[in-house]
């Protein structure tokens, strides 16, 4: 009887461990790839902000070199 009971837990539970362990390991893949995305993005999202900042800049000087010039037209 107790061999019965551990030749059955021996046979399902090899098999549920292979497929737990396969289980996390797939999600530490998927964990790790998701954060490497998210850390691409978080860069994009600064470069993006730099670009835009720096456009803004440009836009401000043009308007501060352009008021002298409408200041005059009036």
């Amino acid at each position: 009887m107790i061999i019965g009971v551990i030749s059955v837990v021996m046979i399902f539970g090899i098999p549920i461990v292979a497929i737990l362990t396969d289980h996390f390991q797939k999600q530490s893949k998927l964990k790790a790839n998701m954060l490497k995305d998210e850390l691409e993005l978080e860069k994009l999202k600064q470069e993006n902000y730099l670009i835009e900042t720096e456009k803004m800049k440009l836009e401000l000087e043009k308007m501060k070199l352009d008021q002298p010039k409408n200041e005059i037209k009036f």
